[in-house]
């Protein structure tokens, strides 16, 4: 088990970190991840999945729509993870999640995901402590089940303060090009801020079979290249070729 302490971690990027030089970088690793993309689709041997969790106004929208925005849109696909629907509620909790996971070959990202199940359900206390530490059992084993079927994990939280929240609440109230995210709900659930960062360190700490990547997202310049250096990190290590010519069967 690893132990994560939020308040050790900072939320925004080194002072000695160049602002230019990064996103110069990260516009690199966002073409070499167009590259890998393409030969991993190619290739249909493996699979990547990235999970987006983070407080509201973290930035995964953003993180998705920059870091993933030259991907050939034939081998990626975003799935975003709302309160369960009536139907969903009368199955197990992995069972909507499960059926969006990617098959060889390409990109699935979820913003949110089933780690909804033992962080929003717990803060409000909608399920009991002995079905969190089941589901983080659970959890565990889904997770582990994808890894042996040829699916990269990659699993980031969106760090960011809690000054730097109520900044970015605040224009979805103000910009108007931001007002359609507004959600009188996410104000609500600021005033159980601690509790949500209990919540999250208990997971990082109950499920870390697949390691938690740590991302400071005060800044989105920052966040972006950390997220787009580790899935390309992540997939170059795949060793991946382009097939050959396939083999013509007797006519």
């Amino acid at each position: 088990m690893t132990k994560i302490k939020l308040k050790n971690i900072s939320t925004r990027a080194p002072e000695k970190a160049n602002k230019e030089t990064i996103k110069k970088e990260t516009q690199r690793l966002k073409f070499k991840l167009e590259e890998l993309q393409n030969l991993m689709f190619a290739e249909s041997k493996h699979a990547v999945l990235v999970i987006l969790q983070g407080m509201d106004a973290s930035g995964k929208d953003g993180a998705i729509r920059y870091v993933f925005e030259v991907v050939n849109p034939m081998g990626c696909r975003v799935v975003s993870f709302k309160a369960p629907t009536e139907l969903e509620m009368k199955h197990d909790f992995l069972w909507r999640i499960h059926k969006y996971t990617p098959e060889k070959g390409m990109i699935h990202i979820f913003n949110r995901s089933h780690y909804e199940d033992v962080l929003i359900q717990r803060v409000h206390s909608w399920v009991n402590e002995k079905t969190i530490q089941q589901r983080f059992d659970h959890i565990n084993n889904f997770e582990k089940l994808l890894a042996e079927a040829g699916v990269q994990v990659l699993k980031f939280y969106l760090h960011i303060s809690k000054e730097e929240q109520l900044v970015r609440l605040n224009e979805r109230m103000n910009d108007k090009t931001k007002m359609w995210k507004y959600n009188e709900d996410d104000i609500k659930e600021r005033g159980y801020w601690n509790q949500y960062i209990k919540a999250y360190e208990s997971a990082f700490e109950n499920c870390s079979v697949i390691p938690w990547h740590i991302i400071p997202s005060d800044q989105n310049w920052y966040k972006e290249y950390l997220i787009a250096q580790k899935v390309v990190e992540t997939m170059e290590g795949l060793k991946m070729k382009f097939p050959g010519l396939k083999p013509h069967g007797n006519i």
